[in-house]
């Protein structure tokens, strides 16, 4: 059982922390410089990183240009090397600087990789720029001129030496690096490629690399596109403040991505030194890796370069003794972007994908009409509100949707108003049908305690009214020559909060059923923030996201406007919810770093970035919270919901890792056991540290 300091500690769930540093430099002052990178070495062990980057020849500055083949600045620079040995002793941190080395009479361009003391290996830049400002051919020699796969160094005996070295911590498997310098990653193939399909999940580049106007921008091209291809964490380290401005200025660019995304950025122009610590999640970086079949079919396709690479293995003491929660954004709602710009992206994407999705099934089976029950809830004012738009884009008047109100037993005063008034904005055709009637006669027919007046609301009351809507609303299709089209969202399907066969789980055209609930929040916001549909309507889609989460299926208090029925006090909290099922479908990650992770994201309702949300409705779950309601999804979305995924409607896949339809991006059996998923999180600790 895991104790609780380890259970709040980042590297006991596939983290390690990294740190890239630009230190302040003297040109051809490699004591100087020296004394710089062990300040931020020093700064990076207390940071907890385990992995700290410098810039290229940092010990000697890059801009030194012929000095460096004056033998003085090479012995500082060697001797430079020396005290940085020496003060990493005492540090548990690989650290890797940048110097020139003579080797066999032959100069290079090196990155030194560092531990306690030890050299764990010395990488030669594999390829040297010589156009424009660039003239490193006169100075250096390529790492393919080398010849000796070790050499010694300041007393140090048989240290590896190559282009071709990975570097494997052995006590933390998933952490395995590859050094590449600069221009290394601006030819076609970087080596890096080749690296990462060798095993690297962490790639490092020391550079140098001026600054002209917009190369900040394609530096971040470079680094996103390299890293999402390689499916790698990637470190980049420019040199900054000191370098000679002869002809050239220097910003100092520090980088961390992981897998495409921007993780962390330095300050750029910074004058000092600084240091960027960042969390790169390893274990994200493996699953990607064992999902994506392609990448194992690029390690067989290149398996002769892959055969050339040596492996250099090293024990690292990971800081694991002490609680370390992440300090990296952790989205609370992993659906829906916190950036404003990104959001409204998103959501335009979202309609248009659904809009897209349900034209076209329309137009392939001939049929200009849709029905569609509207509940007054989020779900049904979501596909209305898609329906109106697709019918503008096929040019069909919005009348050609159905829409009808079902008042049940249960149905509350708010959202009847709601769905009415809805209905009469979007332009619909608008009717309602009781079904109460029809319900009683189900409920006598088979002899139910509720026909002979007994207030048992059971789930065959709760069916036969869930039942009933669907029953009518197809045979309504039926009579107008229409598509059923469904409202059912990802979160309910994934919990299996949903009536099955002739329920709400079933119709013609599932628009909703790639679309979580928080995301359908946060889709109706932005519709009503944006006036999408009008200010009348913008007034209704409020009140909408106001009312309870409810399926209205059990009386209550006939004096409360709200309904009586609390979904999330059955199933969770959507939002929590929703964040586990993002980590669960998305990366397969384990119930323990969901919890992490959710704790990370939610312990402090004053931390990190919200979307737009008041401060008075941000909630707040302690570990406790979220182990509860996480066994709530563990057992209902392994064990007893897979059957109704199995035999789901067609529906348009929206978002990455968002749909769980059998014949889509999720295949698993109705008669799963969920004992694996339960009993790790019985592990999770029941008290806040």
């Amino acid at each position: 059982m895991k104790q609780n300091t380890e259970f709040f500690n980042l590297y006991h769930h596939g983290f390690i922390r990294a740190a890239v540093g630009t230190p302040e430099v003297r040109v051809a002052d490699p004591a100087f410089n020296a004394a710089q990178t062990v300040q931020l070495m020093e700064e990076a062990a207390r940071e907890k990183a385990v992995l700290a980057l410098f810039p290229e020849l940092g010990l000697s500055a890059y801009s030194c240009d012929d000095l460096f083949h004056q033998q003085a600045l090479l012995d500082g620079a060697q001797a430079a090397l020396g005290s940085v040995l020496k003060a990493s002793q005492g540090l548990n941190l690989i650290a890797v600087v940048g110097l020139p080395l003579q080797v066999d009479t032959v100069l290079f361009n090196c990155a030194v990789v560092l531990h306690r003391g030890k050299m764990l290996g010395i990488v030669p830049k594999t390829f040297l720029p010589n156009y424009r400002e660039f003239y490193e051919n006169r100075q250096f020699a390529p790492a393919s001129v080398a010849h000796s796969p070790v050499i010694d160094l300041l007393d140090q005996r048989d240290i590896a030496f190559g282009e071709n070295l990975i570097f494997h911590c052995q006590n933390e498997p998933r952490l395995t690096f590859f050094v590449e310098i600069c221009e290394d990653l601006w030819v076609p193939i970087p080596p890096s490629s080749y690296a990462a399909l060798a095993g690297a999940t962490v790639l490092l580049n020391l550079s140098a690399s001026n600054i002209t106007i917009g190369k900040d921008e394609y530096r971040r091209s470079l680094l996103a596109n390299q890293s999402a291809r390689c499916l790698a964490g990637y470190l980049y380290s420019a040199a900054g403040t000191g370098e000679s401005s002869t002809d050239l200025a220097w910003d100092g660019h520090a980088m961390v991505y992981e897998n495409g995304a921007l993780v962390a950025e330095s300050e750029r122009f910074h004058y000092g030194s600084q240091l960027v610590v960042a969390e790169l999640d390893l274990e994200r970086l493996t699953q990607e890796r064992m999902r994506q079949n392609s990448f194992g079919q690029s390690m067989q396709h290149h398996r002769e370069e892959l055969r050339r690479f040596r492996a250099v293995k090293c024990n690292l003491e990971v800081p694991s003794s002490e609680i370390l929660p992440c300090r990296r954004e952790v989205e609370r709602f992993p659906y829906v972007p916190s950036d404003p710009s990104l959001r409204d992206h998103h959501c335009y994407e979202a309609y248009n994908i659904q809009v897209q999705g349900l034209v076209k099934r329309l137009q392939s089976s001939r049929i200009s009409k849709l029905v569609i029950g509207i509940s007054g809830g989020l779900d049904s004012t979501h596909a209305l509100i898609v329906a109106a738009r697709a019918m503008d884009v096929l040019k069909l008047p919005r009348s050609n949707i159905l829409g009808y109100t079902m008042p049940g037993f249960a149905t509350s005063p708010l959202t009847l108003t709601n769905a009415k008034s809805l209905m009469e904005a979007v332009g619909c055709a608008a009717h309602e049908v009781d079904i109460r009637p029809s319900c009683e006669q189900m409920l006598r027919d088979i002899n139910h305690p509720f026909a002979s007046g007994e207030p048992v609301y059971d789930i065959t009351f709760e069916n036969v009214q869930a039942g009933e809507r669907t029953s009518h609303l197809f045979r309504l299709a039926n009579l107008h020559q229409a598509l059923v089209l469904g409202t059912s969202d990802l979160s309910e399907l994934a919990l299996g909060w949903c009536t099955y066969g002739v329920g709400d789980h079933m119709s013609h055209y599932s628009i909703n059923a790639s679309v979580p609930k928080t995301l359908i929040q946060f889709l109706i916001r932005w519709v009503a923030d944006t006036d999408q549909l009008g200010e009348t309507t913008s007034h209704i889609l409020r009140s909408i996201l106001e009312t309870e989460f409810s399926p209205e299926l059990i009386p209550g208090d006939p004096d409360d406007e709200q309904p009586s029925q609390r979904t999330e006090e059955i199933i969770g909290p959507y939002e929590l919810q929703d964040f586990t099922l993002y980590y669960t479908t998305r990366f397969g990650y384990s119930p323990s770093k969901i919890a992490f992770l959710a704790y990370c994201a939610w312990r402090d309702r004053t931390l990190g970035r919200w979307p737009d949300i008041p401060l008075n409705r941000r909630n707040q779950y302690g570990i406790a919270d979220i182990k509860r309601w996480l066994s709530v999804f563990a057992w209902r979305f392994f064990q007893v919901s897979q059957f109704k995924r199995s035999c789901i409607p067609n529906a348009p896949k929206v978002g990455s890792g968002g749909s769980l339809s059998p014949r889509g991006d999720y295949r698993a059996p109705s008669d799963s056991e969920a004992t694996v998923w339960l009993e790790e999180i019985n592990q999770v600790p029941d008290h806040d540290p």
